[in-house]
């Protein structure tokens, strides 16, 4: 029985996090000076491991957190459809009161299972998910590829996620995550079960 080993970690810490602006898919900010720290505390942790691939989105968050690994001369594949979930007119905005309210409304709403639902100018978790899907099929279908680290974002992580273990999406929100925190997974080719779940040991 073969093994696939996915290591699926959330990108590091920017300004924009620390200042509570929405990013999304459409803001492109770069890691900052604790994220680029957490980027090479992750690497130190797990640079002994023979990651044949590395995937990110296309954001430089995301790749900046995995940079150590690409300097390394690992192969590296970014795609649009591992991007954050766009969150409409609200991206590059910090969240007022009134937003804030908006934005749980519409939480509360995909958790009953409304997912179907965009945010305001934005995406829904249906459409997300449609997108992540071919990365999904073929990150899976190279078995030739036995350990990969995936790089993406908090939100479109969390749909991510709920596809590969088959969880409803309304149910998304079970998997939490901080900055640089990480999902380790293995794949038999028909069962698919987490090893670890959100771990930030590596940033102690």
């Amino acid at each position: 029985m073969s093994l696939k080993k996915i290591y699926l970690i959330r990108h590091g810490q920017t300004d924009l996090n620390l200042q509570g602006i929405v990013q999304g898919s459409g803001v492109d900010s770069p890691l900052n000076e604790t994220g680029r720290w957490q980027a090479e505390k992750f690497f130190q942790a797990y640079q002994h491991i023979k990651f044949d691939k590395v995937y990110t989105s296309t954001l430089q968050r995301a790749q900046q957190s995995v940079q150590g690994f690409m300097d390394m001369g690992l192969p590296h594949e970014a795609h649009a459809g591992l991007n954050e979930i766009c969150w409409g007119w609200r991206e590059g905005t910090k969240i007022s009161p009134e937003e804030d309210a908006y934005y749980y409304e519409v939480l509360g709403r995909w958790q009953k299972g409304e997912i179907d639902l965009p945010i305001e100018g934005g995406e829904s978790p249906v459409q997300v998910a449609e997108r992540q899907k071919p990365v999904i099929d073929l990150i899976l279908s190279r078995p030739e590829e036995e350990t990969i680290l995936i790089c993406m974002h908090g939100r479109a992580m969390r749909i991510f996620l709920s596809q590969l273990l088959h969880y409803p999406l309304s149910q998304m929100d079970r998997f939490i995550h901080y900055n640089l925190c990480l999902y380790q997974l293995n794949f038999t080719g028909s069962m698919l079960w987490v090893e670890k779940f959100a771990d930030v040991s590596h940033l102690s």
